[in-house]
């Protein structure tokens, strides 16, 4: 059935790929943050494993809200590690480092998650496309935070 929902075909697919490199950001910087759970060692230990948990499962759930967005405008949600190698804008660190490097990396890559949000915004925005717009509002938010939060532990 031909979807109907006052957006024609070609913006929901302009702003359904923007999604989808906001997805990729997003479940990269997800694998990343995971990473870093897993092996942060040092004497912030137990803060940066107790912080790096609470934002990777943060980032779980906004994944699916990405993915389950593009897919009421009408497309399929990338979902493979080759799709979104493709489509972040991110580079997965290598080894394993120090723990504020971890940080520094972290911060980097909420960032980079923040701006591909702001990207895909002014499409949303010509098409009166406010469900996305939400969604990348409330993303910016929690991103913008996180990396606050993140640059904070930075500081001497």
């Amino acid at each position: 059935m031909e979807m109907d929902i006052g957006i024609s075909k070609k913006e929901r697919a302009k702003i359904a790929d923007g999604l989808s490199c906001l997805l990729a950001d997003s479940y990269t910087l997800y694998l990343t943050t995971h990473n870093f759970h897993w092996n942060v060692t040092g004497p912030m230990f137990n803060t940066l494993h107790l912080m790096f948990e609470a934002q990777y499962t943060e980032l779980a759930l906004a994944v699916d809200l990405i993915a389950e967005r593009i897919r009421a405008l009408g497309f399929p949600a990338p979902g493979t590690y080759r799709e979104f190698q493709k489509l972040t804008s991110m580079k997965e660190p290598e080894g394993v480092p120090s723990a504020e490097d971890m940080i520094r990396a972290l911060v980097k890559g909420q960032e980079a998650v923040v701006k591909t949000a702001r990207s895909v915004a002014p499409l949303a925005d010509k098409v009166s496309d406010e469900a996305t717009l939400d969604l990348l509002t409330q993303r910016m938010q929690i991103h913008e935070k996180n990396a606050w939060m993140l640059r904070s532990l930075l500081e001497k």
